[in-house]
């Protein structure tokens, strides 16, 4: 083993010196960094806890009726609210920075692009970060839809995969490869679909689309052979 090299100790003495002295020569700018950093921290927890809580509480409490309709299928009731209680554009509008405005992003776009705003719907689902991986599986799938929807397949076979790969499971992932291979198909990218079906069949031989998926395997040889 090689020897270790160890400084002199005058040398130390010296560095320790030198620290000291720029310390000193520089407490006051210091103490100013210092003391901006507690007020940022002080200032941090004090919007989350004074503000930003009870706001969260307030706008889960609002949000009850919105998510109700949506549940329900009045689109524009969820939308919009019927004067009493507020629909997901208002909760976005007066309880900016809560997880219920966040989730209101979510809720708007897959609205609009039940009602055909596709190009909003992007955006809407663009703006939605989710916590709960299932759900951001579910933007993700959404924003694949509206793509799709305009025409723009090279977009929505992306997010149809990162639908799919976000966050794997049984039940979402085998169906975004799906949606991904049968896009990929019809712009006749025949071998990357037959892959995405290969990989269903394999990874998910129990799942509903898992079984289905010797017949589009067949299909896109097929396809590849004529």
């Amino acid at each position: 083993m090689a020897d270790q090299k160890v400084a002199p100790p005058q040398k130390l003495e010296d560095r320790l010196n030198n620290f000291e002295h720029w310390v000193d020569e520089n407490r006051k700018v210091l103490t100013y960094v210092v003391g901006g950093l507690f007020v940022v921290v002080a200032a941090y927890f004090g919007f989350t806890k004074l503000y930003l809580d009870p706001k969260n509480d307030e706008a889960n409490n609002q949000s009850f009726m919105a998510q109700k309709w949506f549940g329900m299928d009045s689109l524009n009731l969820a939308l919009n609210g019927d004067g009493n209680f507020p629909g997901f554009l208002s909760i976005m509008d007066e309880y900016k920075w809560t997880e219920a405005a966040n989730l209101a992003h979510y809720y708007t776009g897959v609205i609009y692009l039940k009602q055909g705003k596709f190009e909003d719907a992007i955006d809407q689902l663009k703006d939605f970060h989710g916590k709960d991986k299932m759900v951001s599986n579910m933007a993700y799938g959404a924003i694949g839809d509206a793509y799709s929807e305009l025409g723009k397949n090279d977009e929505a076979i992306d997010y149809y995969k990162k639908a799919a790969y976000h966050f794997e499971n049984e039940l979402t992932t085998p169906m975004f490869l799906k949606k991904a291979g049968m896009l990929l198909e019809y712009t006749k990218k025949n071998a990357e679909a037959k892959k995405l079906y290969e990989e269903i069949k394999s990874r998910y031989p129990n799942t509903n689309e898992g079984r289905e998926m010797d017949k589009y395997i067949a299909r896109v040889e097929a396809g590849s052979n004529s």
